[in-house]
Formats: C-alpha cells, sequence, structure tokens
C-alpha cells in the first residue's frame, strides 16, 4: 500500500499529513524514521543486552521509559541535530575507503552503486583488500583515506600497535554482531572448549576483537590461549580455504565466512 494512499487513515494523497506540521507524507515519515533510529541508539547504548533491554520494555513500556530518560538526557535535541543538515562545506569531497568482503561491509559498499556518496557531494572509490593487516598497511602508507575495520583496531593502530603509528577517528559502527566460532567437520562432535587444547585456530587481526573474544571464550573453559591452542591471523576471505586444507581446526570470524558448508 502506497503512502499517499488515501484509503491510509490522516493521510492526505496530495499535501499534507496526519500531524499537519509536514508538507507532505514522505517529510513526515522522513522524520519519525531519524526519531527511531535516535530512540533506538539511545536504548541499546543503555541496554546493550538485548534480553535485559526487551525486559525493561515489556515491564516499563517504550512510551513510558523514552519519557523518563528525556528528563535526564537532552532527547529532543539529538533528534533535533539528527535531523539537521550540514552546517558548512565538506572538509574532503575525494575520498578512498578501503574494505574486506564481509557482511559488515556492506553500507560502504553500496553506498556507490547507489549513488548515495555522490548524492551528498562525494567522490568515492571504494577499495577492496585482502583483511584487516593489509588495511593497517593500507592506512598507514596513505593508499586509503578512511575503511573498515575491527573495532578494537582505531585505538592500537593509533597507539603504534601492529602498524606505523597513525592517528584514526572512528566515524561509524556498522555492525556489533555475525561473529561465529566456526569448526571443522572433523571436530563436529568437540564443541565443548574444554576439548580444544592444540587446536589452531584463527582470527582476522591480532587486534581485532575476535581475538579478544577467542581469547577470553577459552580461558573460561580452562584452556590457556598463549599455551594449549595456537591463535593465527588469517584474512577472513581465506579462512574458509584454509580450514578445508586442513591448515586449522577452526576460525572465529565475521560473516558471511561462517555459513559455509560441509567443511
Amino acid at each position: 500500500m502506497s503512502a499517499n494512499d488515501p484509503l491510509v487513515a490522516g493521510r492526505s494523497s496530495a499535501r499534507g499529513c496526519g500531524c499537519g506540521r509536514h508538507e507532505d507524507v514522505a517529510a513526515h515519515d522522513a522524520e519519525q524514521l531519524t526519531h527511531q533510529v535516535v530512540e533506538s541508539a539511545l536504548l541499546h547504548a543503555l541496554f546493550p543486552q538485548n534480553s535485559t533491554r526487551r525486559s525493561v520494555l515489556a515491564a516499563i513500556g517504550g512510551g513510558t521509559l523514552l519519557a523518563a530518560l528525556a528528563e535526564v538526557f537532552p532527547l529532543g535535541a539529538a533528534k533535533a541535530l539528527a535531523q539537521s543538515g550540514p552546517t558548512g562545506a565538506i572538509e574532503k569531497k575525494a575520498l578512498k575507503i578501503g574494505f574486506i568482503p564481509i557482511t559488515c561491509a556492506t553500507p560502504i559498499i553500496m553506498a556507490e552503486p547507489m549513488g548515495l556518496y555522490a548524492k551528498h557531494g562525494l567522490d568515492v572509490e571504494v577499495i577492496k583488500t585482502a583483511g584487516w593487516r593489509s588495511s593497517a598497511t593500507n592506512r598507514s602508507t596513505r593508499n586509503t583515506t578512511r575503511r573498515t575495520c575491527s573495532r578494537p583496531m582505531p585505538l592500537a593502530l593509533t597507539l603504534g600497535a601492529g602498524a606505523a603509528v597513525n592517528p584514526w577517528t572512528t566515524a561509524a559502527i556498522e555492525n556489533i554482531n555475525g561473529q561465529a566460532i566456526t569448526l571443522a567437520m572433523k571436530h563436529k562432535d568437540r564443541r565443548d572448549p574444554k576439548d580444544w587444547k592444540g587446536f589452531r585456530l584463527a582470527v582476522p587481526f591480532d587486534y581485532s576483537m575476535h581475538n579478544y573474544l577467542l581469547r577470553y571464550y577459552v580461558a573460561e573453559a580452562g584452556i590457556d590461549p598463549d599455551k594449549d591452542i595456537q591463535i593465527r591471523a588469517v584474512p577472513p576471505p581465506e579462512m574458509v580455504a584454509n580450514l578445508r586444507a586442513d591448515n586449522i581446526d577452526g576460525f572465529l570470524g565475521p560473516d558471511p565466512f561462517n555459513q559455509a558448508r560441509r567443511l
């Protein structure tokens, strides 16, 4: 059903909207979507655990919770800021954005063929790289001006860990899910990390969340990540091939490589 369908209650097929504050339905919907994004971001920041957030919303109700938060957080100002357009000239229009072919990079990749970069006055070249180690190298040598990377990397590389010192700034968080541990089929009955002593496991980069998550996970099971297993840095696009070649026993990495079958 079209947003301008005259059968939709409270909406006009020509001009105006149900609330009467907008020129047309599209402007009304755009504002409502912006408000929902701001509210969702606030709730996710306060209650990062999905189960906790859902329990709170079920117990209190979304409207009541947001009204209470508005008493201590400038929710209205945040919504207004999110709706505001650019306040000045673009500092740098020509950008080279590096990415590795993982699900998290979809917004960066698809923004080019969808014309979103050009729409906002940017001349962007997206550059495919093999993994985060090459990402760090390319950023250090200025081959790219922006890039997708794992969450700990901006801090690590700003401090000079793993590459030459270069200041990084995080502009956006593209994804906080999608990571999984994948084991070779020969280990299908050894899913308990207590049984992983001697395993060779891969992560995308030394300074990636995957490395820290894996270390924490096996340590909880009584496995020493430095003595009982080997942890190797392998670019995500090469993880499945290494698993099939029996170079590794498993990996902790991002989508879509965890979804490969018959390994």
